[in-house]
């Protein structure tokens, strides 16, 4: 079963509170405890589908982030999700929900970044995923750039860390390979091989599913790999002339 054949019930079992507790508890009657928002968030089933759960709320926001609901949009979360035909009825449901509902997507925010605090790097895949999602219409509108900067703040993300995820949806031959590895062009080759591995550790994508990233939404991990060793590729080439 994928990760969406399972979602609300698995759920259940994980202690919720905040604006994701009132969301749940309006589809499973009051069954979410309201208790800490950490609670099990050692296991990997769970954190997978709070992962997912994360990506699909704040897919809805950013979807009407610009005034309108494009189709592509509905498509590229549906696309990038793997949602199967099958379960895409429960998926829609929630969806729909958090678009039509009041509260903005700031809360939401500030939730997911307390619940995988410490695990930056699957913070950056969510950046990473509705970067995605944002640019299926052909064009990420001035809104839409400015809530997944800010949605990036209230993670905890730096400048260069949202700077190194948007610089990477670029193809390899104009992306800029120093914002890519969070360098300086002054930097010398020892420093930014630092960072060139250490960025490689963080995104691989098997460390990203051991932290709770789907194996259904991992293909846009292994592209910000390809980005990151694009750039030490072009690095090299650079400084060595």
């Amino acid at each position: 079963m994928s990760i969406w054949g399972s979602l609300l019930g698995g759920v259940i079992g994980f202690s919720f509170g905040g604006p994701f507790g009132a969301l749940l508890g309006s589809f499973l009657g009051g069954k979410i405890s309201r208790l800490s928002s950490t609670k099990n968030l050692g296991k990997q089933q769970n954190s997978q589908e709070i992962f997912a759960l994360s990506l699909i709320v704040l897919s809805a926001k950013l979807s009407k982030a610009d005034g309108q609901v494009s189709k592509e949009e509905l498509i590229a979360v549906k696309d990038k999700l793997q949602i199967p035909d099958n379960e895409i009825d429960q998926v829609a449901k929630i969806f729909n929900k958090a678009k039509d509902e009041s509260t903005s997507y700031e809360p939401y925010a500030k939730q997911i970044g307390e619940i995988f605090r410490g695990n930056i790097n699957v913070l950056e895949e969510v950046i990473n995923i509705l970067f995605y999602i944002a640019e299926s219409d052909g064009h990420i509108s001035n809104e839409e750039e400015s809530m997944i900067a800010n949605i990036a703040y209230i993670f905890g993300l730096t400048q260069k860390q949202y700077e190194s995820i948007k610089e990477s949806r670029k193809s390899s031959d104009k992306l800029n390979p120093y914002i890519v590895l969070e360098s300086q062009p002054t930097d010398d080759l020892q420093t930014i091989r630092k960072k060139y591995i250490k960025l490689s550790k963080e995104h691989h994508p098997d460390l990203l599913i051991s932290k709770g990233v789907p194996i259904e939404v991992i293909n846009e991990s292994k592209n910000k790999m390809r980005a990151i060793n694009a750039a030490w590729d072009q690095v090299q080439k650079l400084k060595s002339n």
